[in-house]
């Protein structure tokens, strides 16, 4: 994550991150827990859940989301789409991951603004996919510019 400036800049982003991720718990229909993690550290910034969970738990969530995103085998996945489909970029390839368990829904998107930070939300496996999508990104676009 790509933070410039005075402490009170990082401060301020800090604040905006948890206000984005309240929303997220706050307007994702069925949301059990949200989170950002930031791609380059692998470090949790912000959570928001119902249950209280411990920190191991939390912070094998952050490195988990790191591989699913950055992975060798995933890099090397979106080097190769991209380079058939003739795309001159360093942004990400992969923009959203649906991961579905037995009682859960696990979005994770990739912020608009600063690809290196991911949002995480947490749903029932009965949650309406097409909402769960609508309204998380919704929310990461309305509040999501870091």
């Amino acid at each position: 994550m790509s933070v410039s400036g005075s402490s009170r800049d990082a401060q301020s982003l800090s604040d905006r991150i948890a206000v984005l991720v309240k929303s997220l718990r706050a307007d994702v229909p069925d949301c059990l827990a949200a989170g950002a993690i930031d791609m380059s550290t692998g470090m949790l910034l912000s959570v928001e859940t119902v249950d209280s969970h411990p920190p191991e738990v939390l912070d094998m969530l952050a490195a988990a989301t790191l591989d699913l995103f950055q992975g060798r085998n995933v890099v090397m996945i979106e080097n190769i789409f991209k380079e058939r489909r003739g795309i001159k970029t360093d942004k990400h390839y992969f923009q959203e991951i649906l991961v579905n368990s037995e009682n859960l829904a696990h979005l994770f998107l990739r912020f608009d603004s600063d690809d290196e930070v991911v949002a995480v939300v947490v749903c029932r496996n009965t949650v309406n996919v097409g909402m769960l999508f609508a309204q998380a990104r919704r929310v990461l676009r309305e509040g999501g510019r870091l």
